[in-house]
């Protein structure tokens, strides 16, 4: 008697980790698991959660996007899935560049869960003209391994089509899917009052040139429970390490920076887990900000949101998912929070979703890929799974001076300390080798780039743990 075992299938998925990888804060730091930006975890966790059924695994690729790879990947998976964000942007070409290298060689299907063109406002494409071959080749290369390219909305298919392509769908961002077609958005509470509980973020160009920061100042003076809520590496660096190395360290206008007032008062978080996040918002009354992510997890933590728009990739995602915004530009000088609240209307937001999670999962289906609510347990093991693990606090503003503060960045830094040791003791022995063959002229930018790297991971916290802490 025969019977049918049905194989599992295999996605490599572009991630920065798995949503199962618990990493310390020190570590996430160190290896940037959030790819410069922690609302990347927030689409690519809802992405992992998604394809994972009975019948498929799911192994993120680390974000790395290594060419030489191929054979490997052709031989070991059966689809690549890339969730992408603002792709086509001027200061992401490289890297599009070097992924379109990569899906040239992949005789496997490449699947683009909503990649975004990033423009002004007034949707104007002339700033991408000089980067549009390389756009052309990359979704060339996906068209070659796909039925079609997800985008992020209006904007981007316009650009695409008018570029010639047919295949294109606007599917919105799988991070609004984590929990299917469900997403309980409502208002707990009749209005807002000084004694609100409100998350607010923005990024560092909104803060410095947009006029986030006049908002963020005259919330802090009226809302006391007021959070700010940061996504960037430096913003995560700064909380942990007081480190301003970075350019982002010159924007004392940011709560993440330790002479702002929120800062001192312990009001700013960077989180590393999307489930952390998310937990922490649903006892929040209100988000808003320029971040589209960050109020992002606000909604799917139920949490009512508006996004203060600034550039085309984070308008076209509102209008897509109908979520309340407004534009950056034309915000008055005195935006109250409580006025965004009464005025935001989540009707057409959770009322249109289920079709827009059917429009999701039939693009899926298009090219090839199950998903848990279809074809699997709705995300109950999932959800199960990450119940069981112990997640890192969101990173906090460094205030403690005490000795217990200190122990895990120092267990860090010693760990960190012994590794390069022994890189250095491998890399002189190397070098000692080359002399001797070829008097070793080859070995030194390593060694040289080696001494640079120690001095960048355990140098400047080593300093400031030395002295005592902050001050």
């Amino acid at each position: 008697m025969s019977h049918n075992v049905r194989r599992t299938k295999r996605i490599l998925l572009r991630s920065g980790k798995s949503p199962y990888d618990v990493v310390s804060v020190e570590e996430a730091l160190h290896r940037d698991v959030i790819a410069t930006n922690s609302g990347n975890l927030i689409f690519s966790d809802a992405a992992h959660k998604i394809l994972e059924t009975p019948h498929t695994e799911v192994v993120s690729n680390g974000i790395r996007t290594d060419v030489n790879a191929a054979s490997r990947i052709n031989e070991e998976y059966d689809a690549f899935v890339v969730p992408l964000a603002n792709a086509f942007r001027p200061s992401f070409e490289p890297q599009l560049k070097r992924l379109t290298r990569l899906i040239d060689r992949l005789r496997i299907p490449v699947v683009v869960l909503g990649v975004g063109a990033q423009t002004g406002l007034d949707y104007d494409p002339a700033r991408l003209k000089p980067m549009e071959r390389s756009v052309r080749d990359f979704v060339s290369a996906v068209l070659d391994r796909s039925a079609s390219i997800g985008v992020r909305g209006e904007f981007t298919e316009k650009y695409l089509k008018g570029l010639g392509y047919r295949d294109v769908e606007v599917i919105g961002c799988p991070s609004l899917f984590l929990y299917g077609e469900e997403l309980p958005v409502r208002k707990r509470t009749p209005e807002l009052t000084a004694d609100s509980r409100i998350a607010i973020n923005g990024s560092h160009d909104a803060v410095r040139k947009l006029g986030m920061d006049r908002v963020i100042r005259r919330t802090h003076e009226r809302y006391p429970n007021l959070r700010f809520i940061g996504q960037n590496l430096s913003d995560a660096q700064q909380l942990h390490w007081r480190d301003l190395s970075h350019p982002n360290g010159k924007i004392k206008e940011m709560p993440t920076h330790p002479d702002h007032p929120m800062y001192r008062e312990d009001k700013a978080r960077v989180y590393i887990d999307p489930v952390t996040w998310i937990d922490d918002l649903r006892d929040f009354d209100f988000s808003f900000g320029s971040r589209i992510h960050g109020n992002i997890a606000a909604l799917l933590a139920g949490t009512p949101a508006t996004v203060l728009c600034s550039d085309s990739r984070t308008l076209e995602l509102c209008r897509y998912f109908e979520i309340p915004h407004r534009t950056l530009d034309k915000l008055s000088e005195d935006a109250d929070p409580a006025r965004l609240y009464e005025e935001a209307d989540f009707g057409a937001l959770t009322g249109n979703h289920p079709e827009r999670f059917r429009r999701f999962t039939a693009f899926l289906d298009k090219n090839g890929l199950e998903n848990t609510f279809t074809h699997g347990d709705g995300g109950a093991a999932h959800e199960k799974r990450l119940a069981a693990l112990d997640f890192p606090e969101g990173v906090r503003p460094w205030l403690d001076t005490d000795p217990a503060s200190l122990v895990a960045r120092f267990g860090w830094l010693h760990t960190r300390v012994s590794e390069l040791a022994a890189d250095n003791a491998k890399l002189k022995r190397e070098l000692a080798r080359a002399k001797a063959g070829a008097r070793g002229s080859v070995a030194a930018p390593t060694t040289t780039s080696v001494y640079r790297r120690a001095r960048r991971v355990v140098g400047a916290p080593l300093r400031r743990a030395l002295r005592g802490g902050p001050h």
